[in-house]
């Protein structure tokens, strides 16, 4: 597949990029004297931010041809907004340089998951995804390892050098695939790009007609509810327990799980094609509830590698299972990116109300109540999951 290269090289860079500084975030601002329950707000509304324009972003991928363009801006976006934080750390200045962050990012994954189906097609997607998702999770693991150092031996100021680093990079892989290499309108799950003939696009009444789509955002949306506030409020425990060092924690926090999750997108196409979807998926839904648990009585520094490794096993499979699902359940639709920012959306409903519940659930109740909460919270995602399982068991992999 010509591009190839570049096309890992930019999943690897924009690991790094995609969230600007990421759970960095929480433990920067609560070392500005920040209390969890406002630096959970301000994730929070980033977060709403962002799913409001998700699957809008999603429409803009599949009408484009400037797929590299889309990639290319939200890159640089992203890391102008990081910067912001830096130099203010105002209330409104870091809401600004959240849904900034938010809305770029937005843009970035329907992106490079159009430019992958648009060169590799259906046939080959999910072993591309697959191999996308084994670059992405080392490019953090080598990000928050390299942002863990540097803001140990330099202060936090490096974490936001090590983004900006990365985000050059990002922008440099990305111009490097070959322009003639994507096929759009393979690239929005249509069969051929030959200008105005092939099948046309279906209405975006797809979006809510297809019931296996609806019970897989539902579940997300659920699931993501109770995982997203658990890094960041991970990190705020054992830093105020005096546990750890700031930044070197936050790294470690970051580097077990991507580690983990390096080894479980390798695994998870094959678990995909003798297993198929619905019980890869329903791995990741039944690791949560552990993982709450774990966290809520490991308040330590080595409580980290349970609480990461489930972490790590769950956003793992999810990276390459979830995006391949919907590129199957919408093929030969010509709605693929959009229905990706749908699922997208919901995940971000779940993600961005998240921190602002595991927030307020510390200062209210502790850090142990907070996480024992939010690992409940994913049993709405196993109910809605098998209760699906006969039409999402439907559901072939792809050849």
């Amino acid at each position: 597949m010509r591009g190839r290269r570049p096309l890992e090289a930019l999943n690897f860079f924009v690991a790094d990029v995609q969230a600007g500084i990421g759970p960095f975030l929480g433990v920067f601002l609560q070392s500005a004297g920040w209390r969890t329950g406002a630096i959970g707000t301000v994730m929070t509304i980033g977060g709403v931010a962002g799913l409001l324009v998700t699957a809008p972003a999603g429409a803009v991928v599949d009408a484009t041809r400037y797929k590299r363009l889309a990639i290319v801006v939200s890159s640089i976006c992203t890391v102008i907004a990081s910067c912001i934080v830096w130099y203010a750390h105002s209330f409104p200045m870091v809401v600004l340089s959240q849904v900034a962050t938010a809305i770029a990012g937005a843009l970035l994954g329907p992106a490079i998951a159009g430019v992958t189906l648009g060169m590799a097609r259906a046939r080959g997607f999910d072993r591309q995804f697959g191999r996308n998702q084994v670059a992405n999770h080392a490019g953090n693991v080598v990000g928050a390892g390299v942002s863990g150092f540097i803001g140990w031996r330099f202060g936090f100021g490096g974490v936001f050098l090590v983004a900006a680093v990365f985000g050059v990079l990002a922008v440099v892989s990305t111009l490097l695939i070959p322009a003639d290499a994507i096929d759009h309108r393979a690239a929005r799950g249509l069969e051929s790009d030959d200008g105005d003939n092939g099948d046309a696009p279906s209405g975006v009444s797809i979006l809510v007609t297809c019931r296996p789509l609806l019970i897989l955002a539902a579940a997300l949306a659920l699931f993501h509810l109770g995982n997203a506030a658990m890094l960041p409020l991970y990190g705020m425990a054992v830093v105020a327990a005096h546990q750890a060092e700031p930044s070197s924690f936050t790294a470690l926090t970051i580097v077990v799980a991507q580690l983990v999750m390096v080894g479980t997108s390798l695994l998870a196409m094959r678990l995909i094609r003798t297993r198929g979807y619905w019980q890869v998926i329903l791995v990741t839904f039944l690791a949560l509830p552990l993982r709450g648990a774990l966290a809520a009585f490991f308040i330590n520094r080595w409580g980290v590698f349970p609480v990461q490794v489930l972490d790590g096993i769950g956003a793992g499979l999810q990276s390459v299972a979830v995006p391949a699902l919907v590129a199957r359940l919408m093929q030969g639709t010509g709605r693929v990116n959009v229905a990706q920012g749908a699922v997208m959306t919901m995940q971000g409903v779940g993600a961005a109300l998240s921190p602002a519940l595991g927030g307020w659930l510390a200062e209210t109740i502790g850090f142990h109540g907070a996480f024992l909460c939010l690992g409940a919270v994913s049993m709405g995602s196993l109910g809605l999951w098998w209760g699906g399982r006969a039409r999402l068991h439907e559901v072939r992999t792809g050849g």
